[in-house]
């Protein structure tokens, strides 16, 4: 389980720096029609090969370290063309938007997982998974926004650009702060979620259908974080919402060791729904303000070098994990991340965001 979930997210460390290079260089909106399709292909070839009886866990791992690759062109695209199509005072309204629908679509679909588990099997599962990608290109394609080329003459050796993207990133105070945030709790959090699905069903002893009930609450605490991030940014403040989100949802991740020794369902479900929660405030309020921050030719390059500081650590956090709850146990191990998760906030909430109501409009680079 560790080394499957550390190959969904190894593409991060592989492709996210020159991706972001890349798509600066092409149509955005073709990159998300592109890589939907893509990947609903790779999937499709998992219930083939069950039907064929020659499906291998070396395909599952090739066929999750191809998605996640097309996964990176895809979220880096999505990040840098939300700019594209709204001005910079909607921005933060936009990821909103975005996540309130992602969080949506996580409440139905690991209860409908489940289900269609249960009913016709995981392999025709993915099959279903597959379709609604193709669903998603079909969506995206129909958008009107007409996107203008990036010019071919500007583009200059792909190291350089690549460079960019990096130093625009790290020599800003507060996006490092974010950055380090933002990459500790990943890597917590892939170790935990890395193994959640064996200390749910075997540790705990629950049912599949309540691992689909507690992911669905999950995402439900994450529906409501992304209606309520605008609210919440204007009560606490534009800065004081980042660290505060990041406590919370440190915190909150703590639920999920203490299921072993609290009656567990409860505990799941409050854990769940406060950590969705938590992760989207937090994500609706620094991602719009990157975005707003970031001159927009280097968009792309900005958004794969963050993707790389902060998902970098993912397949880390997931192997290492695995690894530690084979050797000292899974319990053991959950204990130890979910306190790495607690401590990941401390390079925000000892900043500069603490004290800042109003982020200063001289940082935003798109408000012309």
């Amino acid at each position: 389980m560790g080394l499957l979930a550390a190959l969904e997210s190894l593409d991060v460390l592989l492709v996210s720096l020159p991706a972001g290079a890349w798509v600066d260089r092409w149509r955005k909106k073709l990159v998300l029609v592109l890589g939907d399709l893509l990947r609903a292909a790779l999937l499709l070839t998992l219930p083939l090969a069950w039907l064929l009886d020659a499906l291998t866990m070396g395909q599952l791992y090739a066929v999750a370290l191809g998605v996640g690759c097309i996964t990176v062109f895809f979220d880096v695209a999505n990040q840098s063309y939300l700019p594209e199509i709204v001005d910079g005072e909607q921005i933060g309204e936009g990821n909103g938007k975005l996540q309130a629908s992602q969080q949506t679509a996580g409440v139905v679909g690991p209860a409908a997982a489940a289900g269609l588990v249960r009913l016709v099997g995981s392999p025709l599962t993915i099959a279903v998974t597959a379709v609604c990608m193709a669903l998603s290109a079909l969506f995206v394609s129909r958008i009107r926004h007409r996107e203008q080329a990036p010019d071919p003459a500007a583009r200059r050796p792909l190291r350089t650009e690549i460079r960019e993207g990096m130093a625009f990133v790290l020599g800003h105070r507060l996006l490092r702060r974010i950055v380090t945030c933002t990459g500790l709790s990943n890597l917590a959090s892939s170790a935990v979620f890395g193994l959640f699905v064996l200390y749910v069903v075997r540790t705990l002893g629950l049912a599949e259908t309540t691992l689909g009930l507690v992911l669905s609450v999950g995402a439900v605490g994450g529906l409501l974080g992304a209606v309520s991030s605008g609210r919440f940014a204007r009560f606490v403040g534009e800065g004081r919402a980042i660290p505060v989100a990041a406590v919370v949802s440190g915190l909150a991740m703590l639920s999920t060791p203490l299921a072993s020794v609290l009656p567990p369902v409860p505990t799941l479900l409050v854990g769940g729904f406060l950590t969705s929660w938590a992760v989207v405030v937090y994500n609706v309020a620094q991602v719009s303000f990157r975005q707003r921050l970031c001159p927009r030719p280097l968009l792309g390059r900005m958004n794969a070098s963050v993707r790389f500081l902060v998902w970098g650590p993912m397949p880390v956090g997931a192997f290492v994990g695995g690894l530690l709850g084979r050797e000292i146990g899974v319990v053991p191990t959950l204990w130890i991340f979910a306190s790495v998760a607690v401590l990941a906030a401390l390079p925000v909430l000892l900043s500069p965001l603490l004290g800042m109501r109003t982020l200063p409009r001289e940082l935003d680079a798109l408000a012309e």
